[in-house]
């Protein structure tokens, strides 16, 4: 851990708190990357590829996932090794872009508390919500409000489709899901480690969407085995 950056980048209506307690269990002090400013997942990357330290580990959770993958299309000669937590190379599907509109419509006209408490009930595994965790993602989603949700929204709409990108990814890669994710399935994990060669997968049992938050231990300890993975072949 001493010597390998750790680059953390938030998902949707997420800040650096989704990591809270993953960052507490690493006793690290990762960068965490700014995904507030941009309207395109290609903005965002460049960003961390501009603020970043020059070569590090990187892990995204969910769109950081999406955003993980572009820093790697765009530079992957930066990328030491690569953790993926809940998330896809998928394009958005007709289906999923419909939602995601009419959500940041209901963010601007009920607000964003209103988005958030009716995603909640898909964000958390039955057996890891806890009172706790869903006032921190309202926390979140409040700090994050629904002007920046809106530009998110539009990058994931207009994300590439990053298939094509997995079979070149050759370092060392970690892809974490929960199975009892109910926003993106677990098969994109297993499509994903099947895609990248020596890609390693981790299915928490009855852990939903928000990995670092339900699992922070169990992600720790896959994101060390990572960063030893690293730097034991550097």
């Amino acid at each position: 851990m001493k010597k390998t950056q750790l680059v953390v980048i938030p998902g949707l209506l997420s800040t650096h708190d989704v990591y809270r307690e993953l960052i507490d269990v690493l006793g690290v002090a990762p960068f965490v990357a700014d995904t507030l400013k941009d309207d395109t997942i290609a903005a965002m990357a460049r960003r961390v590829l501009e603020a970043a330290p020059g070569q590090f580990v990187l892990c995204g959770h969910s769109m950081g996932g999406y955003v993980a993958l572009e820093v790697v299309r765009l530079a992957p000669q930066r990328v030491a090794g690569l953790a993926l937590l809940s998330t896809s190379p998928w394009p958005d599907s007709e289906e999923q872009t419909a939602l995601r509109r009419r959500l940041v419509a209901m963010a601007g006209e009920r607000g964003i508390a209103a988005v958030t408490k009716l995603m909640s009930d898909r964000l958390f595994g039955a057996a890891t919500r806890t009172e706790d965790r869903d006032a921190r993602n309202l926390d979140m989603a409040l700090a994050v409000g629904p002007a920046v949700f809106a530009r998110q929204q539009a990058a994931i709409i207009t994300r590439r489709d990053q298939r094509p990108l997995l079979p070149s990814i050759d370092v060392p890669t970690v892809i974490v899901t929960g199975t009892s994710d109910q926003v993106i399935a677990t098969e994109r994990s297993q499509e994903m480690a099947a895609a990248i060669c020596g890609a390693r997968l981790i299915a928490l049992p009855d852990v939903g969407h928000m990995v670092p938050m339900e699992a922070p231990e169990a992600t720790a300890d896959a994101l060390q085995t990572l960063i030893a993975t690293v730097e034991g072949a550097s």
